[in-house]
């Protein structure tokens, strides 16, 4: 078996016919129909039932097809990668981030980055902290930025940033005139909470049960942009960092400090067993001259 079969075994499944398969590649029809015989004995089963002079893939010729695909799927990312090292030799940086510190301080780091190097191709995504860490662990990705209760086996940790936590507030609500909030004044108030899993809303619930107050959680979500939103469309109140909610400070939602102090905690993370590349280190910096720069790091931070 050899790729040029494979590449006349796909054209045949995919054209309907050997003639417009011929067509395609630009060979003659019968060198496509020797070209299926061979594989066919290379492999040791058909691939293909003759029904009335057309070719139908048989149940075995549909599964190796989906094989085929995977296959095919995986050079096209080789010619994709080729490309961008012809076009960006200087390097690659594939960066993932969690979703509250990925329209703020990455933006801004990687705005830094770029001009100082000019021929680097970029990659990233925004996930939920799991799957940065899974496509980080994986290789796919070169750093990651999570929140910290990740699983943090088989990555590389890095201590990154920690900010207080504020309670968002929709404009006009009684709330807005104090000058700080306290677990007593969120009783019966709707709350928009973070996922179970958070360690932001696992210390504020812990915060809470020791004053005995329970939150009137009415949605959860993953993303603190998500909890901005809503509370700015008027449906609660909940915790966020300061970062994310820049965008939404005055346009329907304030904040004010929440006390006793709860914060969110990130991390940098890399794949193991491997030293960081250049760009990556380079990356880093930034991130944390960015993160300076915000002057929103909680006392006690250190890089």
């Amino acid at each position: 078996m050899n790729l040029r079969q494979i590449e006349v075994f796909r054209a045949v499944v995919t054209s309907g016919t050997t003639s417009r398969a011929a067509e395609v590649l630009r060979v003659s029809q019968p060198s496509v129909s020797k070209t299926i015989q061979d594989l066919e004995r290379s492999i040791g089963f058909p691939v293909f039932d003759r029904v009335k002079g057309r070719l139908r893939p048989t149940a075995e010729g549909q599964l190796f097809f989906r094989e085929v695909e995977h296959a095919f799927a995986g050079l096209a990312y080789l010619r994709g990668a080729a490309a961008r090292i012809r076009d960006f030799g200087s390097g690659e940086l594939r960066v993932a981030s969690l979703s509250a510190l990925s329209t703020n301080l990455v933006p801004r780091a990687l705005a830094t980055l770029v001009p100082k190097n000019p021929g680097v191709a970029i990659t990233f995504q925004a996930r939920m902290s799991s799957v940065v860490r899974d496509l980080v662990a994986s290789g796919q990705f070169d750093i990651g930025v999570v929140a910290d209760e990740i699983d943090k086996t088989g990555v590389e940790v890095r201590p990154f940033a920690r900010f207080r936590a504020w309670l968002a507030i929709p404009e006009g609500h009684p709330l807005e005139a104090r000058d700080v909030i306290r677990p007593a004044d969120l009783v019966n108030e709707p709350f928009i909470a973070l996922s179970p899993e958070d360690t932001t809303r696992q210390q504020a619930e812990t915060a809470l049960a020791a004053e005995g107050v329970k939150l009137s959680i009415i949605l959860e979500t993953p993303y603190a942009t998500t909890i901005c939103a809503m509370v700015a469309a008027g449906l609660g109140v909940g915790l966020v960092d300061p970062l994310t909610a820049e965008p939404f400070e005055g346009r329907g939602m304030v904040l004010r400090p929440f006390e006793p102090e709860v914060h969110f905690r990130t991390l940098l993370i890399l794949p193991p067993h491997r030293p960081a590349p250049r760009i990556v280190e380079d990356f880093i910096v930034e991130l944390f001259h960015a993160l300076q720069e915000t002057g929103k790091i909680s006392d006690g931070f250190t890089c």
